[in-house]
């Protein structure tokens, strides 16, 4: 009960922000050169971000994060 109350209470504290938030931005402001940069960056943030997934999968697969065990002489 205490996480449902949390979460909902989070929840109407982010959407009243969000609310303030884009009710007054005026999209009508920003350049189409303002609109490709912001779309750039989107794109570019995203592909970075999966390209980095990708790469620690592979390598949690591959077994390069395993341990590695030393083989010392006993004496």
């Amino acid at each position: 009960m205490k996480v449902f109350l949390l979460t909902l209470s989070l929840g109407g504290i982010l959407a009243i922000v969000m609310f303030g938030a884009l009710t007054g931005w005026d999209a009508s402001a920003m350049s189409i050169h303002g609109w490709i940069a912001l779309t750039l960056g989107t794109v570019i943030s995203l592909a970075v971000g999966g390209g980095l997934m990708a790469l620690v999968f592979y390598s949690a697969r591959k077994g390069y994060d395993d341990r590695i065990e030393i083989d010392r002489d006993p004496h």
